[in-house]
């Protein structure tokens, strides 16, 4: 499927299994760090939505705006951590490094790479709207 210009009538149809949805206020400063720090791929890019692809798994980016009339966005609450208790495991991705890029580009990282007794190395990036992202690598 071509992200870039399948309909959103089709993109709809083709969705199975489990979806992941991240409603934010800023859509495009939430595809930029997850771009930026994990090197996930972001496709059909806009104030409103977005398409994110790590490792074949996908999931979407909604501003809260398209979420208006939905019931969902009164639970949001207005002052932040917005994603508190949330968390996202991206298997597969350098924790070292992303801390590095996180920290290089002002994200706070309130958990350092380390490895885990679970054989993981991991660390915890928090997203601007305090989504946890745990970008993590099988130890040995």
């Amino acid at each position: 499927m071509d992200f870039e210009t399948v309909s959103a009538a089709d993109f709809g149809r083709s969705l199975m299994g489990l979806g992941v949805n991240l409603l934010s206020p800023d859509v495009r400063a939430l595809a930029a760090f997850l771009s930026e720090v994990f090197g996930l791929s972001v496709h059909r890019l806009s104030d409103d939505f977005a398409i994110v692809i790590h490792d074949g798994a996908m999931f979407q980016l909604h501003h809260d705006g398209t979420f208006r009339a939905h019931p969902v966005l009164g639970l949001v609450p207005e002052t932040p951590p917005r994603g508190g208790g949330a968390q996202f495991y991206l298997f597969g991705i350098d924790p070292d490094a992303a801390a590095a890029r996180a920290q290089a580009a002002g994200y706070m990282v309130p958990e350092p790479p380390a490895d885990k007794p679970h054989g993981l190395r991991e660390c915890t990036v928090l997203s601007p709207e305090g989504y946890a992202f745990s970008p993590a690598v099988h130890v040995g």
